[in-house]
């Protein structure tokens, strides 16, 4: 099965880890977990702010990788304070999306660089025309 990977994306600062912004496969694009960064490093700021910045970039990979931020139907959402951030990110997320995405939201013991919320994503379009899928 092919497979893409999506390495360098305008917009979105290169990670320190050795990773993929996103691997396609068919017609499924798993996003890897983004941090509130920008050229200069993460910056930290309110829950809020830092999953605003998440889901920008989630969405400049998506489009990279040819899907739609629509096109998203899965997030996954770690927490430094969950109980502290959930109702924030919550509010972010209903502003973010028209059809909300499957999603699972869990607190996490320590984020990269002291980050408050770390966002991962999946995105899948229809098949092509004339697949057998």
């Amino acid at each position: 099965m092919p497979k893409t990977y999506i390495t360098d994306v305008e917009g979105v600062p290169p990670s320190p880890s050795p990773i993929s912004n996103a691997v396609v496969v068919d017609n499924t694009c798993h996003i890897s977990g983004q941090l509130a960064v920008y050229e200069d490093g993460y910056r930290a700021g309110t829950a809020e702010a830092e999953a605003h910045r998440a889901f920008d970039l989630v969405c400049a990979v998506a489009q990279a990788a040819g899907f739609a931020p629509d096109d998203i139907v899965y997030v996954d959402i770690a927490f430094i304070d969950i109980d502290r951030d959930l109702a924030a990110v919550n509010a972010v997320c209903r502003a973010r999306f028209a059809q909300f995405p499957a999603r699972t939201v869990y607190q996490a013991a320590k984020l990269p660089f002291g980050a408050k919320v770390k966002i991962q994503a999946i995105a899948m379009r229809a098949a092509p025309v004339g697949s057998d899928r």
